[in-house]
């Protein structure tokens, strides 16, 4: 088991983020010390840290993490990351149409 500090630096996670995760229900210590309250991680915990390091990277939400994590099963990963693509290919589109609005703007003050 690695104590927070060790698993931080190993998942590239911050202390504090995992103390959010736990607080939320995200990411919870396999066990906490009752006398001194320090938590303590392990491998499969790990491995849970990684994928939501990436998620954050992919731009999921908490909520979506969440929804990732504890709602539907880690086989339907691959689709949930299809659809966080589908979504943010439309997000660029969106955008790209802002963007043209304002050059259209811009360009009647001229």
């Amino acid at each position: 088991m690695y104590r927070i500090g060790e698993f931080a630096e190993m998942t590239g996670l911050t202390k504090e983020t995992l103390r959010y995760y736990a607080q939320i229900g995200l990411l919870l210590p396999v066990f906490v010390e009752p006398r001194n309250k320090y938590s303590y991680y392990d491998n499969n915990s790990f491995l849970v840290a990684r994928l939501l390091v990436y998620l954050r990277r992919f731009d999921f939400s908490i909520q979506e993490m969440l929804t990732v994590v504890h709602d539907r099963s880690l086989d339907e990963l691959e689709e949930i990351l299809k659809e966080k693509k589908v979504a943010l290919r439309q997000r660029i589109a969106d955008t790209e149409a802002i963007i043209s609005e304002i050059d259209g703007f811009l360009e009647m003050e001229e």
